[in-house]
């Protein structure tokens, strides 16, 4: 039996009430208390209420005969007009809760209770100890400036307001699909729904992502998805496991999720010693979801991981080492602790708040990652950098939708380190997509970054969301910025197949152009991509071919901070500049199964970094061009031209599709081979299998 025990007194002898008063409450007052002193009326109310139930209360013949020890519990009012009212009772005899009831109705009319001398109503509650024994008077104590007899206690439950949020609690809905939390943005997870968000006079928008639940609820029914791959099981641990949150918990106004997230894998790399070839990942972390009303949502991950990895890999975190003692950034986390001799501790938080105050705007504030376009790749915003506070505002109306972003960044490089301080650097994006038609879709691009030279800290000339940063730029002064433009496009051929592209352009000389000459100044560089939905009349069979080029010194600066960086990663594409690339990916599902499958084949052109040629060659986007080779004739793949290949196959289970929790197993063959070798350019030939179970919640890039 359901018992509220707002109050427990088991001293033997008698019963008991409670109520906390401040300095301007007065308790109510019996007749017989009215000569009392104010400080002691707590203590006169009690007895004489006591001795009232004393004398009228007849235990019923039933729970004499069964000759009963035990209590009965009443919650009870006085209220404005100082008559008694029982809220509840509860006895395990129903003779017990009706001879109660009897004893309170017949209870005379009292004074009230007072706050600031106005009459109030006051709650209590009691308990009845059986058999019955006359009460004794009590001096009154002080305790915390709650006066108390000593028959009562001060673990006494005052309000029932704890008990009265339990009976708000209902069954968990599912509401965070519905939600305006984003949909953690994974390739392999997006492409689930890749198709009905693209289908033939659809008003989507699908460049700017991460995706909110809510955008992608009119296209794709999520949580039937869900549902519909739920495992038949009645256990606790059964729905945890494969079906459900760990914590799910819905009120009347709020609800909330709390999940693990692991990433725990063991694998081998062929490129290193035996004695070292192992690799492993040891992540431990916690994911909270939570909504609150209709329009506001938060969530927050939270993660510390350990990790060994392939030689190639780690070799690329060491060269992405900050200012400071730590050895590595680990691409797309962050900076890397070193961990025993040869691995790296590595922890990372993501969080954000998102807000809607009204159905065509969201705005979101937090601390992670967004991407631009509809590729594998992209060439104007990506998400393989490390995460970076960022303020996002999300306008969607007629045909179009208006992306504003504005990032805080850091370059950690030692040369730009002031007083042991990261410098901090800034970037804005604005993003406008216009659906053409039912087919066509066009997207226009402009970003800016800036430094905080001459303590102007954050720039309010590029807080404006609509105007161009390009006409700002110009009015600021030479070197206040580098801007950048992007043109993105989308042809729907039909609801099978759609073309894909991006145009991004840094700089250029139209005299230059004309001349033919191949001039650095024309920085620029070009995306082409195709999808097909159910290939070959497979269902969830998606093929995707992309071709990337970028042209050499494209997002770099003459002024050294100003790159197109974060974290020493690049903010586009993976491999900065100077490349080309053919990507071709295949992903298959069919219910809880998965597999993903990948090849890569580019063409690099890195810097020799020797004392006989130290020249820029355009690659890397983290040096200025004004050390270049050459003003004239420059090429994709100058310098130290460098082939690589990449084939990787990922298969697994979706252990849950509620959290996203799989079971994997990955296995990576890889070829680098530039054509001069030094010290920060080695060939690579190796294979790198790993297995594990992961939360997927971000996407992990090892095509570096």
């Amino acid at each position: 039996m359901k018992r509220i025990l707002l109050l427990v007194i088991l001293l033997t002898t008698t019963l008991g009430y409670t109520q906390s008063f401040s300095s301007y409450e007065k308790p109510p007052v019996f007749k017989a208390c009215d000569s009392v002193a104010v400080d002691q009326l707590k203590s006169c109310f009690n007895f004489t209420l006591n001795t009232f139930i004393y004398e009228n209360f007849k235990v019923p013949q039933i729970v004499e005969d069964d000759s009963y020890k035990g209590d009965v519990q009443l919650l009870f009012e006085v209220n404005k007009e100082g008559n008694f009212k029982v809220i509840y009772v509860d006895a395990i005899y129903d003779e017990l809760k009706t001879e109660s009831e009897r004893v309170f109705n017949l209870l005379p009319k009292i004074t009230p209770a007072t706050y600031n001398g106005n009459p109030t109503f006051t709650q209590y509650s009691i308990t009845l100890t059986i058999p019955l024994v006359a009460p004794k008077k009590m001096e009154v104590k002080s305790v915390n400036n709650v006066a108390l007899t000593e028959n009562e206690t001060l673990n006494a439950t005052l309000s029932n307001e704890f008990d009265q949020i339990e009976k708000e609690l209902k069954p968990y809905e599912k509401l965070e699909y519905s939600s305006q939390l984003n949909i953690p943005f994974t390739h392999s997870y997006y492409a689930r729904f890749d198709q009905e968000m693209n289908a033939i006079g659809t008003n989507s928008h699908t460049g700017a992502k991460p995706f909110v639940y809510s955008d992608v609820a009119r296209y794709y029914n999520i949580k039937a998805e869900k549902e519909s791959l739920a495992k038949n099981t009645n256990s606790w641990f059964g729905k945890k496991l494969y079906n459900e949150h760990l914590v799910e918990v819905q009120g009347k106004d709020y609800w909330f999720t709390v999940d693990p997230i692991l990433d725990l894998q063991i694998g081998k790399d062929t490129d290193t010693d035996a004695e070292f070839n192992s690799t492993w990942n040891n992540t431990r972390g916690i994911n909270i979801q939570a909504g609150l009303g209709k329009r506001f949502n938060l969530t927050a991950s939270v993660y510390e991981s350990q990790g060994r990895f392939a030689q190639y890999f780690n070799q690329y975190a060491e060269s992405l080492k900050a200012f400071g003692p730590d050895p590595a950034i680990i691409p797309g986390r962050g900076i890397a602790k070193r961990f025993k001799d040869d691995a790296y501790d590595y922890p990372v938080a993501e969080a954000y708040m998102s807000y809607t105050p009204a159905d065509f705007l969201n705005i979101q504030f937090g601390h992670g990652k967004n991407f631009i376009g509809d590729g594998y790749r992209s060439l104007l915003q990506s998400d393989v950098a490390s995460p970076y506070p960022f303020l996002k505002l999300n306008a969607t109306f007629w045909k179009i939708k208006y992306t504003s972003t504005w990032m805080w960044l850091k370059d950690v490089r030692p040369e730009v380190v002031v007083d042991d301080a990261f410098l901090t650097k800034y970037m804005a994006n604005h993003y406008l997509s216009w659906n053409v038609n039912k087919r066509l879709n066009i997207g226009l691009f402009e970003s800016v970054m800036w430094a905080d030279t001459n303590g102007r800290g954050f720039d309010v000339n590029y807080l404006n969301p609509i105007i161009f940063f390009r006409a700002i730029e110009f009015q600021t002064g030479q070197g206040a910025g580098n801007a950048i433009l992007g043109l993105t496009s989308k042809y729907k051929w039909n609801n099978k197949v759609n073309l894909y592209g991006q145009f991004v352009l840094d700089e250029f000389s139209l005299s230059d152009i004309k001349a033919q000459e191949k001039s650095w100044k024309n920085k620029f560089g070009y995306q082409l991509g195709l999808k097909y939905f159910n290939a070959f009349k497979v269902n969830n069979l998606l093929l995707q071919a992309e071709y990337n080029q970028v042209r050499p010194y494209t997002y770099s600066h003459n002024t050294q901070i100003l790159n197109y960086g974060h974290f020493n990663q690049p903010m586009a594409h993976l491999w900065g500049a100077n490349f080309r690339e053919f990507v071709l990916i295949g992903r298959y599902n069919y219910q809880r199964w998965f597999g993903d499958a990948k090849m890569i084949i580019g063409q690099r052109g890195l810097d020799y970094n020797t004392d006989e040629d130290n020249f820029s060659y355009g690659g890397d986007i983290y040096r200025d061009y004004n050390d270049r080779n050459a003003d004239t004739g420059i090429e994709i793949a100058q310098g130290n031209k460098t082939n690589s290949f990449m084939a990787e196959l990922q298969a697994g289970y979706l252990l849950n599709p509620t959290t996203n929790l799989k079971i994997f197993t990955n296995i990576i063959y890889r070829d680098y081979n530039p054509d001069t070798v030094n010290e920060t350019t080695v060939r690579n030939g190796s294979v790198w299998f790993s297995f594990g179970v992961r939360t997927d919640l971000f996407n992990w890039y090892n095509d570096i």
